[in-house]
């Protein structure tokens, strides 16, 4: 009868170890799927230095890297499910949510005034009233839009006032040098770089109104794997502290990704980019909170969507960080 009980109990051991949950989920996990994009200088830098590779070698977990072009593509990504953390702007993140996008907000990577209406150099636009009837380059789904969204609110008009032309940044910023559109919700770098090589004009800047740098995980992936989560925090905070205290190496690695000159990466990460922040507390609630009221007036979000409580369901600010 003994023999039969360790049978059993072993056996008993094996189901439990193949039922979700049974065994630890760094056991089971393979790969981690992490976005790295231009807006995200912290990003660049884990991914050069190689640090998440280095903390998971010894559980045999493998670091898969997509490029997110903005926040919209990283949010594309976690909802489809080929990424597990991607970084895009806190408004988007809540939209997203607001939307059905099973995220949640854990880390916060910069705080950037990463974006401002531009126009190009000769343009006569000098007011947000000014784009009445004008063609505006923007990406659904990003801070830039959000920010054209209400600077539109702002004067006292809406997307209905203006002709809106749907691209990705990088394309936007073309256009608007092309004279393809008259302005363009910007982004840096590509921003940056649209002022310093071709003079276009920041027509508009409210830094206020650029909402925080922020790292999302797919919620079931929190759920299933929270140490993992833990851990990969850890590292992006290693990341982030040397970022802020290695400027130079920052800038050449950010070079080195972007091909960009000197001047425009200091313009982007001198003079429009604070690292020193990482957890997200009150400041980033107002300031998410802000946008996401702002759109409901602007009818982007519908009425009847209880902006807090979705921004209170999508922060998960329980993930530990180190202290030292």
């Amino acid at each position: 009868m003994a023999r039969i009980s360790r049978r059993a109990l072993a056996a008993s051991i094996a189901l439990w170890a193949l039922l979700p949950g049974g065994a630890s989920a760094a056991d089971a996990l393979k790969e981690i799927r992490i976005d790295w994009a231009t807006y995200n200088p912290v990003s660049l830098v884990l991914k050069q230095k190689g640090l998440l590779e280095k903390e998971f070698a010894k559980d045999g977990i493998s670091i898969v890297w997509v490029q997110s072009a903005g926040s919209n593509k990283a949010l594309e990504f976690l909802n489809a499910g080929s990424i597990d953390f991607g970084s895009t702007a806190g408004s988007a993140a809540l939209v997203a949510r607001i939307n059905g996008n099973p995220i949640k907000s854990i880390y916060v990577y910069s705080r950037p005034e990463w974006t401002a209406l531009v126009t190009a150099k000769d343009s006569k636009i000098a007011t947000v009233a000014d784009l009445r009837g004008k063609r505006v380059a923007v990406t659904r789904g990003t801070d830039p839009h959000i920010f054209l969204v209400r600077a539109l609110l702002g004067a006292g008009l809406s997307e209905k006032d203006i002709t809106p032309v749907l691209l990705q940044h990088a394309d936007g910023k073309t256009a608007l040098i092309r004279g393809d559109v008259d302005a363009w919700a910007g982004l840096d770098p590509m921003m940056a770089q649209a002022e310093i090589e071709d003079g276009a004009k920041l027509f508009f800047r409210d830094p206020a109104a650029n909402t925080w740098g922020i790292l999302n995980v797919r919620e079931q992936f929190l759920k299933d794997n929270p140490d993992v989560v833990r851990r990969v925090l850890a590292t992006y905070e290693e990341a982030r502290k040397y970022s802020v205290v290695n400027y130079d190496d920052l800038k050449k690695t950010f070079i080195a990704v972007t091909k960009l000159p000197d001047s425009v990466v200091d313009k982007q990460l001198k003079e429009r980019t604070d690292l020193s922040h990482n957890r997200i507390g009150a400041p980033q609630r107002e300031s998410i909170l802000a946008a996401g009221i702002a759109l409901q007036q602007a009818g982007v979000i519908d009425a009847k969507v209880d902006v807090k409580a979705t921004l209170d369901a999508l922060i998960d600010d329980q993930v530990p960080l180190p202290t030292n």
